[in-house]
């Protein structure tokens, strides 16, 4: 067995001795709750990350997303889990090239000019080979690690344990919804012929776009657990933080429409605000633009849920509540009293506050960014955790954590635009029979099931 095999097996092992001891600490936790004795909340967040500090994969990327929805774990908790690490060990080139034989068969070198079989890139589910097709294109080659919907699913376990325990703790959220979808995204990813179909999806839409490029799916050697794609040459999205502020603002109007544009008109949005997940254009072109690189996680919505996230705009826009709680109830929530409405509602008017300033401005505004959110947040978990908890749709999950990526980016780039203005052209005549039909047409030539 080789040293790569032997790896992911140890891995397996850990899994079940990781769930084991958060099951551990979430028991001790409710003895001291049974018994009237409060544990200190660091304590038993340290605790918890330490039983989870050996895996390295999935539950990295949840940790990632629940931090930015308020009250979802306690702040302990998600400072804790943000420090793992988020990368899995990489496969090394002999164990790459027996997985390539899993996928393409014994001759799959000859499909191709070549084949780097040392990673260009890694993440939680796989890692990228360069590659160069027979006729000449430079291919980028996503392979997934072996035995990954095992991890996902043990994974999965072990937020569930976590959940519970911060059910204890009397929470301002009700987990469930969001466990729901967490687990629906984490399994689609493992899927590479849904994330090529949703490839080709933003290819459809973005085909015209001078601004944004998606990259070629290469069909005959693409697998469930293999996708191969044209390769996009560009520059790390950071590296243009001291350039000048035209470039720089080109760039976050790239990336305002490559998240706007296709939520208000097919209902669809990238949902994975990672930096590593976009590249620059490497040519030296003015209007910069950039290459859309992963769609391992794409969430779609019923038109109708677009509608509700147009109108709560409108409606904060007009300051009229009841049109505010109306929104609300589009989007799913259930239950709400009048202090519940208040906190969802600061929550609403900062994540939509620079679409709602008709001004130039940078996001944060003056706000020293790491300060940028953090006065709202606090009032937000005070208002729930005293009048909650509060069930969140699924669909807030992921429309949430893409606004707060897509924020983090401006914020990074130092960006300064009308937001307002942008945001009103992408809505301009907004309909929501035109998004039903458009996401019709466009899901069905891509092959992508409608949300149901």
């Amino acid at each position: 067995m080789s040293n790569e095999e032997n790896r992911f097996t140890a891995r397996a092992s850990r899994y079940a001795r990781v769930g084991a001891n958060v099951g551990s600490v979430a028991a001790r936790y409710a003895g001291k709750r049974l018994f009237g004795v409060e544990r200190d909340r660091s304590q038993a967040a340290r605790e918890l990350a330490a039983a989870l500090g050996g895996l390295k994969g999935p539950i990295m990327k949840v940790a990632q997303l629940l931090s930015t929805i308020p009250e979802a774990l306690p702040k302990e908790y998600a400072r804790e889990l943000a420090q793992l690490q988020s990368q899995a060990p990489p496969m090394g080139p002999a164990f790459v090239r027996r997985r390539m034989v899993a996928e393409l068969g014994r001759r799959w070198q000859e499909r191709f000019d070549t084949f780097e079989p040392r990673s260009a890139a890694s993440a939680s589910l796989g890692q990228v080979h360069r590659a160069v097709h027979t006729d000449g294109r430079q291919l980028a080659c996503k392979l997934q690690y072996p035995d990954m919907q095992s991890a996902v699913e043990a994974d999965l376990n072990q937020l569930k344990l976590v959940f519970q325990l911060h059910a204890r703790m009397d929470p301002g959220i009700d987990t469930k919804e969001i466990f729901v979808e967490i687990a629906s995204r984490l399994r689609e990813e493992l899927d590479y012929k849904l994330e090529a179909n949703h490839t080709r999806l933003y290819s459809g839409i973005f085909h015209d776009d001078p601004l944004i490029r998606v990259p070629e799916v290469i069909d005959d050697l693409s697998t469930g657990r293999l996708l191969t794609m044209t390769w996009l040459d560009g520059q790390p999205l950071l590296s243009f933080k001291e350039s000048q502020l035209e470039d720089r603002n080109q760039i976050a109007r790239a990336m305002f429409r490559a998240w706007w544009h296709p939520f208000s008109h097919h209902g669809v949005i990238h949902g994975d605000p990672h930096l590593g997940n976009y590249t620059v254009f490497s040519e030296c072109e003015h209007p910069r633009g950039i290459n859309l690189l992963d769609y391992g996680c794409i969430r779609t919505f019923k038109p109708q849920f677009v509608q509700g996230v147009v109108n709560l705009y409108q409606a904060l826009l007009a300051n009229d509540r009841d049109r505010v709680v109306a929104a609300y109830e589009e989007w799913g929530f259930k239950g709400l009293n009048d202090e519940l409405i208040d906190g969802l509602t600061i929550w609403a008017r900062f994540i939509y506050g620079p679409l709602l300033d008709d001004r130039a401005r940078t996001i944060a505004d003056e706000v020293t960014p790491g300060e940028y959110g953090r006065r709202e947040i606090m009032r937000v978990r005070n208002i729930l955790k005293e009048k909650g908890p509060v069930t969140v749709p699924r669909e807030f999950v992921f429309m949430d954590r893409a606004a707060i990526g897509l924020g983090g980016v401006f914020l990074h780039l130092d960006a300064k635009h009308n937001w307002y203005r942008l945001f009103n052209e992408t809505i301009e005549n907004f309909n929501v029979e035109s998004v039903a039909a458009r996401q019709a047409d466009a899901f069905a030539a891509a092959q992508v099931p409608l949300p149901q």
